[in-house]
């Protein structure tokens, strides 16, 4: 993963200005949802997936440094995370917490966990 959880590895294929909604989001064990929201700020970069029935309507909010590769030619966004890791994340509320930095922080805690250096 890049040293910073907020933005878009080198590797990942991500194009600035791309728009990734409606993308499936695939974790390294199966399928997690599609990408609802997305954010290219630098610093502040992120996919907002929605899990639809997986887990229940959740929706979670990725650091796009989890972000692995983008395939655009099959709509897929692949993250470095398994499917019980993205269950398991920080509690999310889409009208409260997408640009909060307090939440922002309760994620790179959460994640940085699972990084691999």
């Amino acid at each position: 993963m890049s040293d910073s959880l907020w933005g878009y590895q080198p590797s990942s294929g991500h194009i600035a200005g791309s728009d990734l909604t409606g993308y499936s989001v695939e974790a390294t064990d199966g399928s997690i949802g599609k990408v609802d929201k997305h954010s290219d700020e630098v610093g502040s970069a992120y996919l907002l997936v929605d899990t639809g029935v997986w887990i229940f309507g959740k929706d979670v909010l990725l650091p796009a440094g989890t972000v692995k590769h983008i395939d655009a030619e099959d709509r897929k966004v692949y993250v470095d995370l398994t499917k019980e890791q993205v269950k398991d994340s920080p509690e999310f509320d889409r009208h409260a917490q997408t640009e909060d930095p307090a939440y922002h922080q309760q994620l790179s805690a959460y994640y940085m966990a699972f990084r691999v250096i």
